[in-house]
């Protein structure tokens, strides 16, 4: 019983820059909704101080909706935008 240890590891060996930037093209929401998600939460922290009065667990409830709001918002557009590039766009000739 012959053992082949000579294991190719260049899938692993890739680069996740150039994967994340090929995703990208292909689903140009995906980031816009990653860095909204993002933009938001630090907006949520810097307010956090300065939030006054307000239950601590109101203001979290209220940014964790606005989180998700954003980008449940970007995926039904990203959703949108794909669905008419597929159906109503005619490709050229």
């Amino acid at each position: 019983m012959s053992s082949n240890t000579d294991v190719s590891l260049s899938s692993y060996d890739e680069d996740q820059g150039p994967k994340l930037i090929q995703k990208a093209k292909e689903a140009p929401f995906v980031p816009i909704g990653m860095a909204g998600f993002a933009a938001i939460v630090v907006y949520g922290l810097n307010k956090l101080k300065s939030r006054g009065n307000t239950k601590m667990s109101v203001h979290l409830i209220h940014m964790r909706v606005a989180a998700q709001g954003f980008v449940v918002g970007t995926m039904t557009l990203g959703m949108g935008y794909s669905m008419y590039k597929e159906f109503w766009v005619k490709p050229k000739p």
